[in-house]
């Protein structure tokens, strides 16, 4: 069926779509649509675009086709505005159909900008007479959400009814314009220095190597300059405060700063409960600082701090308002949010490659590593390269081929330079400066250090999207808070409903392997299918021995029939530690199909123990001691009724975890628990005076001996094990030896035998 023009349609039904699962359709801004603005399609919830993947793979076909398929609706809308961009003409998000099921989008309509016709606004009409810019043009691709999760084309018209844009002009089309973060660092600086909106102009122009490379127009860096004299929270400013203030009453543990005036402030604003610097001692290892809000397509300059959880789900650390984007500024917010989180450092973080930004994290974060978000790269290539994407039609996808799909540094370094030579570019400065920074972006060199990230379509380094769905270019600072908090209440649902799956829906296991059912039990359920994957693949991947005179054995590990695609595993017998050259396990935390594979022809029947990262298991959460006094979490039972209720509840789950290990210590536990209530019972009706300082009783006593007893016990088992493996491992070697010198010996036998036979002859 058509839809009708945008501002006509009242509701929305997609033939076989299903009864249950659609309801009446749900309009944005009903009166002008929206454009698709490239800032607000750079977050895309953990996974990668479909449009960069596919190209990634190296499909040259960069026009759309019903069918296509991509990772996620953002991409589809990614992808769209990118073909529009070459095509000449703007688009915008149309009309879009609900789940009755969960309210989540399942159909979206993505239409040229001139699509439908503007509304007469008879008697309340403006005397201005506006530029008529609808004209019923039915240019639009429509896509829908698959059971498989994934989003395919279900609706496409090419055809246009008004004349294209040609591609020195297309850059003043409207979903085509933003200012970039980097862009917007340029124009405050040069505010500062008293230059005005011409002079601004000129310089970017010089800078980008043209005005079409610019990305915006003279007219937004009015705009831009203008909003920015005016950048501070005006009347939702007291809003922030108040939910600030009263978070301070109700959770002991958060924490809030403000650069400058609290009642006044045109300074950065940081804050972070407890739950955020609790997850942050627990998955703190990788953190993506999610600039996308930054720009001036969104109301609120929203910043937040997040990272992934043990489900693969993104979990927040702490959020900003940048309300100044100075050096200065971001070093003390990077520098306040350290010391929100006890001074510890992340072992890697993520960033757009905003220059100011880069010099910040230089600044508090010597020593993490530090990684350019790759979309944000991809999207500023977009503008740059525009003149090249649309007179070479197969650039795009050879050049996210070139960053995507190359396994070592060598054949990044031949694939780069074939490509400029290909293309004429080796004198372009953007790709030149880009090179020298390619250690901080390009996948290849940042394998060897932990991201966090478990699938090739969630690693693409996009900005971890913990608000997507909640915040867009229509949030203003008065609905902020709210979409903020219903965000954190959304994610721990979603949190907890994975902890229900992983500890009662069994993994159904695919191979008789001790391997596969021991991760079963340790690892959530997501993770464990990750690790699930990897391992049967091992069975299309025979390890051969290449080099077996050192300490180290060397393997090599390729896919049956593709032998020109091997892998290199260095394996340690007696250690049981090997390394490999795709450093999965040093980028994700999960160890590759390769490894495993050599772990199978060397009967290594379950995972060593230094392959199993915490954070990945079921136990993520328990056995960490948090440093209260730290992070300035409640350690005084008289702070606050839900802070002695969490300590308590605390204590309680360790407490049980430990009871239960064994039949004694639960016995001896169970004791302790009956005089606990006899203790509490005694302080309900006396007060607390009478249990104080009562100094531990037999119990206890016995309950902290046998648990140091069971533990000495488990530690000296696992030594045991280790020492008997080794044992093993040397009793291989020496029959190895032994069959070897009687081979030997069987042949010199065989030989003088040989020998005294020509002799007799």
């Amino acid at each position: 069926m058509d839809y009708k023009p945008l501002n006509d349609v009242v509701e929305f039904d997609l033939v076989g779509s299903g009864e249950d699962d659609t309801i009446a359709l749900d309009l944005e801004h009903p009166d002008d649509g929206y454009d698709i603005f490239e800032d607000d399609l750079v977050q895309v919830a953990s996974s990668s675009t479909g449009f960069g993947d596919d190209l990634g793979n190296g499909d040259p076909n960069l026009e759309p086709y019903e069918g296509m398929e991509f990772d996620s609706e953002q991409a589809s809308r990614i992808f769209y505005n990118s073909y529009a961009r070459r095509v000449g003409f703007s688009t915008r998000v149309s009309v879009y159909q609900r789940s009755r099921r969960d309210g989540s989008i399942i159909c979206r309509q993505i239409v040229c900008s001139r699509e439908g016709f503007r509304r007469d606004g008879g008697e309340n009409r403006s005397k201005r007479q506006r530029t008529i810019t609808r004209v019923g043009c039915k240019a639009q691709m429509t896509v829908k959400k698959q059971s498989s999760g994934r989003w395919a084309v279900s609706k496409l018209v090419k055809e246009h009814n008004h004349e294209l844009v040609p591609p020195d002009k297309v850059h003043c089309l409207r979903s085509h314009r933003h200012v970039s973060g980097p862009a917007r660092s340029l124009i405050d600086t040069l505010q500062a220095a008293g230059m005005g909106p011409s002079g601004v102009m000129s310089v970017l122009i010089k800078e980008s190597g043209g005005i079409n490379n610019v990305g915006f127009t003279k007219v937004d860096c009015q705009n831009y300059m203008s909003s920015s004299r005016q950048r501070t929270l005006g009347s939702g400013g007291q809003l922030v405060f108040d939910y600030l203030k009263r978070m301070q009453d109700e959770d002991p543990g958060f924490f809030c700063a403000v650069q400058g005036d609290f009642e006044n402030s045109t300074g950065n604003i940081f804050w972070a409960d407890s739950n955020s610097r609790m997850n942050y001692n627990y998955f703190g290892d990788a953190v993506t600082f999610d600039t996308t809000y930054r720009t001036n397509r969104y109301r609120v300059p929203f910043a937040p701090f997040t990272g992934w959880n043990h489900h693969g789900q993104p979990v927040l650390f702490g959020c900003a308002l940048l309300l100044n984007e100075s050096e200065s500024s971001f070093v003390w917010l990077f520098q306040t949010w350290l010391a929100s989180m006890s001074s510890c450092h992340p072992v890697s973080i993520t960033t757009d490659q905003d220059r100011i930004i880069r010099a910040a994290v230089l600044q508090v974060f010597p020593g993490t590593r530090h990684r350019f978000c790759k979309w944000n790269v991809f999207r500023e290539a977009q503008e740059k390269l525009s003149h090249i994407h649309h007179s070479q039609p197969t650039f795009e996808a050879e050049f996210l081929r070139c960053i995507n799909v190359t396994e070592t540094i060598d054949e990044f370094e031949l694939c780069w330079q074939s490509l400029l030579k290909r293309y004429n570019l080796d004198n372009n400065e953007w790709l030149q400066s880009m090179y020298y920074a390619r250690q901080q972006w390009v996948p290849v060199f940042l394998r060897d250090t932990f991201f966090g990230e478990l699938f090739v379509t969630q690693g693409s380094d996009n900005m971890n999207s913990y608000f997507d769905g909640y915040i867009n270019a229509s949030t203003n600072i008065q609905v902020l808070i709210k979409q903020y908090e219903k965000a954190i209440a959304n994610r721990h649902e979603k949190e907890v409903k994975a902890d229900y799956d992983t500890m009662n829906i069994s993994p159904i296991l695919r191979t008789p392997s001790p391997m596969e059912k021991q991760a079963a039990k340790l690892y959530t359920r997501i993770i464990f299918m990750k690790f699930q994957e990897e391992l049967v693949e091992t069975l299309a991947y025979p390890a051969t021995v290449v080099d077996d005179t050192g300490s180290e054995t060397l393997f090599r590990v390729a896919k049956f029939g593709e032998d020109y695609k091997g892998h290199s595993v260095k394996f340690n017998v007696f250690e049981k530690k090997a390394s490999c050259s795709c450093q999965m396990f040093e980028f994700s935390g999960i160890i590759c199909r390769h490894i495993l594979a050599v772990f199978k022809v060397t009967n290594v029947l379950t995972l060593p123990s230094h392959y199993i990262l915490k954070r990945w298991t079921r136990n993520a959460k328990s056995g960490v001691l948090l440093d209260e006094h730290a992070l300035g979490l409640p350690n005084d039972s008289q702070d606050s009724s839900a802070a002695r209720y969490d300590n308590l509840q605390r204590e309680a789950i360790k407490y049980v975890e430990e009871g239960a290990e064994s039949e004694s210590v639960y016995n001896v536990a169970m004791d302790a628990l009956r005089e606990a209530a006899n203790k509490v019972a005694a302080a309900k009706k006396h007060g607390p005076g009478v249990v104080q300082n009562t100094p531990m009783n037999c119990s206890q006593q016995l309950l902290s001996c046998t648990m140091d007893q069971d533990k000495k016990i488990e530690v000296l088992t696992s030594e045991l094990e280790i020492a008997s493996q080794q044992c093993e491992a040397y009793q291989a070697k020496l029959l190895a030896v032994l069959k070897d010198m009687e081979e030997q010996k069987l042949k010199i036998s065989v030989n003088v035998r040989n020998l005294r036979l020509n002799l007799r002859i």
